[in-house]
């Protein structure tokens, strides 16, 4: 239980989070008042800037899972989750030089308008409820998993409650305010929670005594290789480093590239340079989460070998411990009241940038993909209403399966678990329609049903029968053969049903060369996307090696 100190630290964040997301979203609406109010509400009128862009797509990614889970992970496994962090950094070099150019220049509202666009409207269809359910899933209800625990054990209020509250205030200014409070909020959020989890690391940093002295213990236990992010053949993780290389792509492309939830704020951009440079700064922050938020738990493995935190409470009847409440232990040991309050608002900031995204993605996907294919006729206001509608049914669909999430052992593993078997057949559909100009609409369609069903099938199977040669494959193996096999049946299906020559002069929706989305000079100085890209690419091939 925190301190009175902490908890009104706590409750007047969130007091002012909403308020601040209340007015800059309905301040915005007055000031660019036009005939489109839903182009205003969905996207914010096209007038987001880079800093903002980037911001927003790391507070939206990053929630309470990523504080408590990567915590976790690193606690039980040490750095090697780490790679879903600085992988992702290779896959906003992708969204900024060859996605968010094509999604700004073809000019789509969502990711399933540009399937539309691009093969066919039952593609289209089947995104559009795909990419919902997983922003259900995915987005809100393991954030709400893990908030809960977290609420549950700072304030001792049920889990249930805590998160009911939290995300129904949340729900209030990003249903009110549009993708404008949401990105508004995010910016502020992405700060608090970075200082957080600044704090926490440095309170974790010095009660060890530094670098040495963890590594130390660790070769006393035996336990050296929990430095080490890219594993051998055969390591008990399930996650050697080739899985890393093989699988994250199939995961990483989807969710940076090709989620709305994720991709939303690039489609809000000013302009093009804006987008792309709003990416590569998201992959340069991306570099952060391995020593604020990973590290943390390994320096709480140390210091529990030290004698000097307890985690007594964590055990069980038979001494097992239960690692997921370890973030909790360590900002209650590790620091002094008022700090407490700062951290738990920073816990608080994720969960509600989380929320308010993924919201606002379904709002907008319910309303142009679904809504309006039915009424096409239909007034703006009745398009935000549909939105709004949208988002509250989300809501609550959200919080009634988080009973049914919290049988994961590591909230995290079960995160990427259920998105390496969603990801391979969207990823195949994306890559191939940009990249490849024959790649048809029918074979697109029946990769999306045929590479969908698949992954549903192998997930039950895994969870059902989990002896089977199946259920020993590890998921980044796994998405990444589902994937191979996707790319494979659509190759097949497009020679089989080949797509109808374009007209001449029409407008084609891929590139013609893996060069063409180069061919635009950028930016200026450093600021140039060109230079930003390849900056992040060798700081992130150096940093890979000094963690090999």
């Amino acid at each position: 239980m925190i301190k009175p100190l902490d908890l009104t630290i706590a409750v007047l964040y969130v007091i002012g989070i909403v308020t601040v997301g209340l007015w800059s979203g309905i301040r915005h609406r007055r000031k660019h008042a036009s005939g489109n109010a839903a182009g205003e509400y969905f996207l914010a009128g096209k007038t987001l800037k880079w800093p903002m862009i980037g911001l927003a797509l790391f507070a939206t990614n990053i929630s309470c899972v990523h504080l408590v889970s990567l915590a976790q992970s690193g606690f039980d496994t040490g750095l090697l989750n780490g790679n879903f962090e600085w992988m992702a950094a290779f896959a906003l070099i992708l969204l900024a030089l060859f996605f968010a150019p094509f999604y700004i220049r073809s000019g789509v509202a969502t990711l399933p308008d540009f399937l539309e666009k691009r093969y066919d409207r039952a593609s289209r269809d089947w995104l559009a409820i795909v990419s919902v359910i997983s922003a259900i899933i995915i987005h809100i209800a393991f954030s709400l998993l893990a908030g809960g625990i977290v609420l549950h054990t700072l304030f001792g209020v049920d889990m249930y409650t805590s998160v009911i509250v939290i995300s129904l205030l949340t729900a209030v200014y990003t249903i009110v305010g549009g993708l404008t409070a949401v990105v508004v909020t995010e910016s502020v959020q992405t700060i608090v929670l970075l200082i957080g989890a600044i704090i926490i690391s440095i309170a974790a940093w010095h009660k060890m005594g530094g670098w040495q002295p963890m590594v130390h213990i660790l070769q006393n236990d035996g336990a050296l290789n929990k430095l080490s992010m890219l594993r051998p053949h055969g390591d008990s993780s399930g996650m050697p480093w080739y899985a890393v290389f093989l699988g994250y792509p199939v995961l990483g492309i989807w969710y940076w590239c090709a989620d709305q939830t994720i991709v939303q704020r690039v489609l809000g951009a000013k302009d093009e340079d804006h987008a792309r440079v709003g990416s590569l700064f998201c992959g340069f922050i991306k570099i952060l989460p391995v020593f604020i938020f990973v590290l943390p738990g390994l320096f709480a493995y140390t210091l529990s070998k030290a004698g000097l935190l307890d985690i007594s409470a964590l055990k069980d009847a038979q001494g097992v411990v239960n690692s997921k409440g370890i973030y909790t232990v360590m900002i209650t040991q590790l620091l002094p009241s008022g700090l407490i309050g700062i951290v738990a608002a920073a816990l608080l900031s994720g969960l509600m940038s989380q929320i308010s995204g993924a919201l606002n993605a379904i709002a907008t996907l319910c309303s142009y993909d679904i809504y309006k294919r039915y009424y096409p006729e239909v007034s703006d206001q009745k398009l935000v209403k549909a939105g709004k509608i949208a988002a509250g049914l989300a809501l609550v669909f959200s919080l009634a399966l988080m009973p049914l999430l919290n049988s994961y052992e590591s909230i995290f593993n079960g995160l990427n678990d259920v998105i390496a078997h969603i990801a391979p057949p969207i990823t195949c559909v994306f890559l191939l329609g940009i990249f490849w100009s024959k790649a048809s609409a029918v074979s697109a369609k029946l990769t999306l049903w045929i590479g969908s069903a698949m992954g549903a099938i192998v997930f039950a199977v895994n969870k059902l029968f989990p002896d089977t040669v199946i259920g020993h494959i590890p998921f980044m193996m796994m998405a990444f053969y589902l994937f191979c096999i996707c790319v494979l049946l659509q190759v097949v299906f497009t020679f089989v049903f080949p797509a109808p020559q374009p007209a001449v002069g029409a407008k084609v929706l891929y590139w013609r060369s893996p060069g063409e989305p180069l061919q635009s000079p950028g930016w200026k100085g450093i600021g140039n996307y060109k230079t930003l890209a390849v900056v992040l690419l060798v700081v992130m091939v150096v940093l890979f090696w000094m963690f090999r």
